[in-house]
């Protein structure tokens, strides 16, 4: 049966980074961009009904955050996420990447250490690097797995221990569900930060942008608050955006319980006047929280089966390459080292002879080398022209 989630929508020439960057970014406007996180469909009916209204009111002035906005986003999390936020926590932000760059500012001096653990969303290393902090890599290991499967990557808990124990380590930034290689971490790995995290006095900053989707078949998410305790110094980053593909209106909300945290966070953003809302990112923020739980469990659903023919598809129909189903988000992680090419080569491979815009997994860091990311977050017709291009490059490949 057909899904709404089928039907195109055109983005071209509406200033979109993913179609209108094309030509920048690839070199070529005549690649199938399946690239940068936001997806291709609608977003829900009433967030855009939420905008449509607001629009409707003549004057856009500077805007407060209304009683319902906390309310519809602390309803959202007590229902989907077993997490009990109080009100006097949270700290709205202009969105997720600034509050990982405040938080280098607000929780480590100059030159002191943050933690991360590639192949890892780009930001990750740009928000220590800008704000004068040190990158501490505690790479993910890969896992092991049959043929025609990479396995699940892991924490290397032990080697997360040591970077903890330096004495510049202030931060650890926690990428949960994980981007790019699409784990949802248990809670005994959840369990095992904290406590490494605890004996060595780390802030943990997590980012849980991902938090929502999460697949029917696969483990559900935890939210590392729900296992934190007070003595734990904890920063959660959520937002919307991606749950609702709706990440250009900004707006993403921090929740801090220690005060003290919370009160040098803000004051970053006080200090670079960094404006924290506008009249239409409130709106769609709440009505995504509010009203968009149909469609995001629809959206799941449609998902899981992209990602499901993507896994199937690359395991028949391109030698060479293998990936394994994600537990959430909706990104693939295709590992491509069998192809025998260099990243250099690679990129050209996917442009110049398949016309498929992905991102490169070197971005993500040195462990990304040799991996491409793809964007499952399109109707399936997109996915079935990206298989059938790298088939049939795959052929010429020699």
């Amino acid at each position: 049966m057909s899904s709404p989630f089928d039907q195109p929508v055109a983005r071209e020439n509406t200033c979109s980074v993913k179609f209108d960057a094309r030509k920048a970014v690839f070199g070529t406007e005549d690649v199938i961009p399946v690239w940068v996180a936001d997806m291709d469909f609608a977003a829900p009916e009433a967030v855009t009904r939420a905008l449509s209204e607001r629009a409707a009111h003549p004057v856009y002035g500077y805007t407060l955050f209304p009683d319902s906005l906390y309310e519809a986003m602390i309803d959202w999390f007590r229902q989907r996420h077993h997490w009990d936020i109080r009100r006097e926590w949270i700290l709205m932000a202009p969105g997720v990447v600034p509050s990982l760059n405040a938080a280098c500012m607000a929780y480590a001096g100059p030159g002191e250490g943050v933690i991360i653990q590639p192949p890892v969303y780009p930001p990750f290393f740009s928000s220590i690097r800008h704000s004068g902090r040190t990158v501490i890599e505690n790479p993910l290991l890969p896992g092991t797995g049959a043929q025609g499967d990479t396995g699940h990557y892991r924490m290397d808990l032990d080697h997360l221990e040591q970077c903890a124990a330096r004495p510049n380590a202030r931060i650890l930034l926690l990428c949960s569900p994980h981007n790019p290689v699409g784990r949802v971490w248990s809670e005994q790995e959840l369990r095992a930060v904290l406590a490494i995290a605890r004996r060595h006095q780390l802030v943990v900053v997590s980012d849980e942008i991902h938090c929502d989707l999460t697949f029917a078949d696969g483990p559900e998410h935890r939210v590392l608050a729900t296992l934190a305790g007070p003595e734990d110094a904890l920063v959660t980053a959520v937002a919307p955006s991606k749950t609702f593909n709706m990440p250009g209106l900004g707006l993403s909300a921090l929740v801090i319980p220690d005060a003290d945290q919370r009160k040098a966070l803000k004051a970053v953003f006080e200090s670079l006047h960094l404006p924290q809302c506008n009249p239409f990112s409130i709106a769609g923020f709440e009505a995504g929280y509010r009203h968009g739980a149909p469609w995001l469990e629809a959206l799941m659903t449609y998902l899981q089966g992209n990602r499901d023919y993507v896994v199937q598809a690359v395991s028949e129909r391109l030698p060479g390459i293998r990936t394994r189903a994600p537990e959430g988000t909706y990104l693939v992680w295709l590992d491509c080292r069998g192809l025998k090419l260099d990243d250099a080569g690679l990129k050209r491979f996917f442009v110049e002879e398949a016309g498929v815009g992905m991102n490169p997994g070197l971005t993500f860091g040195s462990s990304g080398s040799g991996y491409m990311r793809l964007n499952i977050g399109c109707p399936k017709a997109t996915l079935e022209r990206v298989i059938e291009r790298l088939e049939q490059a795959l052929t010429t490949l020699g």
